[in-house]
């Protein structure tokens, strides 16, 4: 088994049981997250994917906010989008919203059977369960066309809470195998030319950069081919 499979086979366990009630528990400090949904800025018929989508509760709240948009969803637990289908279905968008249980790692449009790149990507809470997260903001990048947009909301580095309250939670996030990405918000921080916001004490962090410029300042280049 990779260490992929073992990551998914990970989830489906975490998962099987918490995707019930995972929506009403997560609001409780899952924060920025309408935040980013609102500044999206989505034009009709734009193609937008989330990575690590979920119960699909914000690509639900996309297609409420943005009409007409083109909406794709991955994810690695099988379980999860049992429960993304259901809500789906509720929301009637079943139909309109494809998804796709896959790795981060190997995000292309052509995983939804799509030739075209895609204008936006969204990451949410989900880069700081991602294993090899750098490489899955590789594909990210690499699925945008030139003027697609990269979309995070996740953890910051706490480093505002205070050491007790800092390790306490970083004590509790990992036992749900959460590791606040610290190297790449301080990475962020130091470039220019991107919409970040870090929430009060640098609990979480709201990005949204363009493609073009998140390449250079994470040292992406682009896979020839990569983007049909």
């Amino acid at each position: 088994m990779t260490v992929a499979e073992s990551h998914a086979a990970l989830l489906d366990r975490i998962y099987r049981r918490q995707r019930y009630i995972y929506d009403f528990t997560r609001k409780y400090y899952l924060f920025g997250r309408d935040q980013l949904i609102g500044q999206l800025a989505l034009k009709p018929s734009a193609r937008v994917v989330e990575v690590g989508c979920g119960t699909a509760r914000n690509l639900i709240k996309i297609a409420a906010t943005y009409p007409g948009v083109r909406l794709y969803g991955l994810d690695a637990s099988g379980e999860m989008l049992t429960t993304a289908r259901r809500g789906l279905a509720h929301a009637g968008l079943n139909a309109e919203v494809k998804l796709v249980q896959a790795y981060a790692a190997d995000l292309s449009p052509r995983l939804f059977g799509e030739t075209e790149p895609f204008d936006a990507v969204v990451f949410s809470y989900s880069l700081s369960m991602i294993p090899d997260w750098k490489q899955a903001l590789t594909a990210a990048l690499n699925a945008l066309g030139p003027a697609g947009g990269l979309h995070i909301v996740d953890f910051g580095d706490l480093k505002g809470l205070g050491r007790p309250v800092e390790a306490l939670l970083r004590s509790w996030l990992a036992l749900f195998h959460v590791v606040p990405r610290t190297e790449l918000l301080t990475t962020l921080e130091s470039a220019s030319k991107n919409q970040l916001v870090v929430l009060p004490g640098r609990y979480a962090f709201v990005l949204s950069g363009s493609a073009e410029r998140l390449r250079k300042d994470l040292g992406v280049s682009v896979a020839a081919g990569s983007q049909g």
